[in-house]
């Protein structure tokens, strides 16, 4: 493992912000962390980067403590939820500024080309867009060259097209064997990027795994209706994974799990001559799982 944290509690006076809680990245993978505001993802993010002090716990990234500062930040790239740049202070110079702080810096010239910068590079940071300027915060964070990215609610903000160019660009640093830890708000963001999500609840880890295992850990059931002037059928019932179903007002919902259930449900209509119209089958998905252990709907700005 890459990053390694044992018992970390963030208290601020009465406030437990972080309630001893432990997981662990492997090299390489995406780990998404979600939640609702306040639930202590940026506190125990900025705990793991060295910015904050943790009032108990262990930790390790790259084999280093976060009060390591000057080894671990030059292991590590940070882009702060918070972040901002002067208005006045050009792409290159930005860029500039923060090679000093490396004795083996990347060459960010090769950073601005990669990223869709290098025509930018003399013009203020006033002058570029919000997409922009969130490319420009990775250029940051990679200039140390970093094996584990730290990604504070990127998206947030940007239009839908600028977000999904953002998702290439995080998974294209995924595929060079980089490790990243990421919070975000956009459940499809994390359902298309992350390896693993971790939910957090009031300083707690609540669950974690993959979207698939998040959902049988909620026990989320795939829901399939459809509408017919026949009645509910008893005998749907009998068919392998369904758990449920209710008929009102000539709509039947069937509930259940299983990658054929679909299937066999349409095959039990045709093969018995039973008409139906509008069929919908709804997969659940990381919209389910949060609103399962959060109890409302992801708070989107």
């Amino acid at each position: 493992m890459i990053v390694d944290v044992n018992g970390l509690t963030i208290k601020y006076r009465d406030l437990i912000a972080v309630d001893n809680i432990s997981f662990q990245v492997q090299e390489g993978e995406i780990l998404g962390i979600i939640g609702p505001n306040g639930a202590g993802k940026t506190s125990a993010l900025e705990c793991i980067e060295g910015l904050r002090k943790a009032t108990s716990g262990k930790m390790l990234v790259s084999g280093i403590s976060p009060e390591n500062r000057q080894s671990l930040y030059t292991s590590i790239g940070v882009q702060l939820q918070e972040a901002s740049f002067p208005d006045m202070i050009k792409v290159e110079e930005v860029c500039r500024l923060f090679s000093s702080f490396y004795s083996e810096p990347t060459d960010y010239n090769a950073l601005l080309e990669r990223f869709n910068l290098s025509e930018k590079r003399k013009l203020y940071v006033k002058k570029l867009s919000g997409g922009q300027k969130q490319r420009l915060s990775i250029i940051v964070a990679l200039i140390a060259n970093p094996k584990v990215i730290f990604l504070d609610e990127l998206t947030t903000g940007l239009d839908p097209a600028a977000r999904k160019d953002m998702w290439e660009l995080i998974k294209s640093m995924r595929d060079e064997g980089r490790t990243i830890i990421m919070t975000t708000h956009y459940m499809e963001e994390a359902e298309y990027l992350c390896n693993r999500v971790m939910v957090m609840v009031k300083g707690k880890i609540v669950a974690s795994g993959t979207v698939k295992e998040l959902i049988e850990q909620a026990d989320i059931k795939q829901r399939i209706t459809y509408n017919s002037n026949e009645g509910c059928k008893d005998d749907l019932m009998k068919i392998d994974n369904v758990s449920n179903m209710q008929c009102e007002n000539g709509k039947t919902i069937i509930s259940g799990t299983g990658k054929n259930l679909l299937r066999d449900v349409t095959m039990y209509l045709t093969s018995n001559n039973i008409p139906f119209e509008n069929l919908t089958n709804i997969n659940p998905g990381l919209e389910d799982v949060y609103f399962h252990f959060t109890g409302h709907l992801p708070e989107v700005n």
